[in-house]
């Protein structure tokens, strides 16, 4: 297999099992599909798709430094993981928000297609809509909509509410409507309708590991569903 030339590995020989490539290593939910399925017994290979060199090494870890606006070819998988998100005001503007959040994972998602990829885990948000007023919905939205028409037999889409997860611990910036919406959480609890509470992104991560590698239709991962999965131990 051929390796692109920014791509490390730290080992040469791989056993066999699934070959799965991941966009967005460096995020909330993108971190927790790393750690998840690098533990995964199924799994061989885990190429992870980055902007910038990763610190985490792995025996099945196959890091490659990418350009999402001018992808490679990208190495031969058996799945594709999209984990790729910004916020407005990290990228500075929709245009920018858009490049990253719609433009690079569907980028990844035709990219994986052409490499053999059968089946796609997408990480959207429960108020994904091509038609909604909100532009954050609408784009999240217009992703889901365009990638059925590339083919994958299975696609898992994964669409959590408020996601909890150690910010500051991947660089990121601090967010003032997620602290709002855990302290309204935490005080009316079991009063929220499961879908709208708060959830943690290893367990979103957990659903589409589970999910996504038998996977054989269009599937939809509501947050109340992937809380209750959990709760029930379903890893």
């Amino acid at each position: 297999m051929s390796v692109h030339p920014h791509a490390t590995s730290t080992s040469t020989s791989i056993a066999t099992g699934r070959t799965v490539l991941l966009a967005g290593a460096t995020g909330l939910v993108g971190r927790e599909l790393l750690r998840g399925l690098l533990a995964d017994t199924g799994v061989a290979t885990v190429h992870a798709l980055v902007r910038r060199p990763l610190a985490d090494t792995h025996p099945k870890l196959v890091v490659h430094v990418v350009d999402f606006a001018a992808l490679p070819p990208l190495p031969a998988a058996d799945e594709v993981y999209l984990a790729l998100g910004t916020t407005i005001r990290v990228a500075g503007s929709q245009a920018s928000f858009r490049a990253v959040d719609f433009d690079a994972n569907l980028a990844v998602a035709q990219a994986a297609r052409s490499s053999g990829a059968l089946r796609a885990g997408l990480v959207s948000a429960m108020g994904a809509d091509p038609q909604s007023r909100v532009f954050y919905n609408r784009v999240k939205g217009e992703l889901e909509a365009a990638l059925p028409g590339l083919g994958f037999e299975g696609l898992v889409i994964a669409r959590p509410s408020l996601l909890v997860g150690e910010r500051a611990s991947l660089g990121q910036p601090h967010r003032p409507g997620e602290t709002v919406g855990l302290w309204v959480d935490r005080c009316l609890g079991p009063l929220i309708p499961r879908d709208y509470r708060a959830i943690a992104a290893a367990d979103v991560a957990a659903a589409l590991r589970r999910v996504v590698p038998t996977s054989a239709s269009v599937q939809v991962l509501r947050s109340g569903a992937m809380q209750k999965a959990s709760a029930h131990g379903q890893a």
